[in-house]
């Protein structure tokens, strides 16, 4: 039996003035964490229920795996682990079953089960394959996982718009990696009033 493919949500538990800094800084901490949870709920209902690949909730803290409204049967909670994203990042992707795995974050409420899709058709001829963003990060990062992950996430400014260069600079011979469609992380409030406008003219 071919090995399955693995789709990790990445989340932090939605608590006020925890989640979404920047965007509450500029429509309040209330807004924000009420935007940062019904797009986590959002998010993993839609591409949970897609049977192409297995889903997990990576959780952070850790000891919010378990709470009410994170994760559910068929997207089950697991520790991201301590350290810098990078660090929990390489953690999950080595900790998983075998089978080629996809990381997303829940900064971008539109992400759709073609995007995944997508990414595991890439890893049929590359190693990796990153989901650009318009800030310079990245949406989705997915490894083939043939070998650990290593060092490709060490000295990665995060949150910068160095993110995906610097990770790409990791690469190193040999190493193969496929772009997907750049998309807007809803970070700050004109991040968030483009995503309104939008997705009221799609209505």
């Amino acid at each position: 039996m071919r090995p399955a493919n693995h789709l990790v949500l990445f989340v932090k538990a939605p608590r006020l003035g925890r989640v979404k800094r920047r965007l509450a800084a500029d429509i309040g901490l209330v807004a924000a964490s009420a935007f940062y949870r019904h797009t986590v709920a959002a998010v993993t209902t839609r591409l949970g229920r897609d049977r192409r690949w297995r889903c997990w909730l990576a959780v952070t803290p850790d000891s919010a795996v378990g709470a009410p409204g994170l994760g559910s049967p068929r997207c089950p909670p697991i520790p991201q682990g301590a350290g810098d994203l990078g660090r929990r990042m390489a953690r999950v992707l080595d900790a998983l079953p075998p089978g080629p795995a996809v990381i997303i974050g829940t900064d971008i409420p539109d992400i759709g089960r073609g995007h995944i899709a997508r990414a595991f058709r890439a890893l049929k001829a590359h190693d990796w394959v990153f989901g650009p963003a318009a800030d310079g990060g990245y949406w989705l990062v997915g490894v083939r996982r043939r070998r650990r992950v290593g060092d490709l996430f060490a000295g990665v400014r995060w949150s910068t718009e160095f993110t995906l260069a610097d990770t790409l600079a990791n690469l190193g011979p040999g190493r193969s990696a496929a772009l997907l469609d750049t998309l807007d992380d809803i970070d700050d409030g004109a991040a968030f009033a483009r995503w309104r406008a939008r997705n009221t003219k799609e209505r």
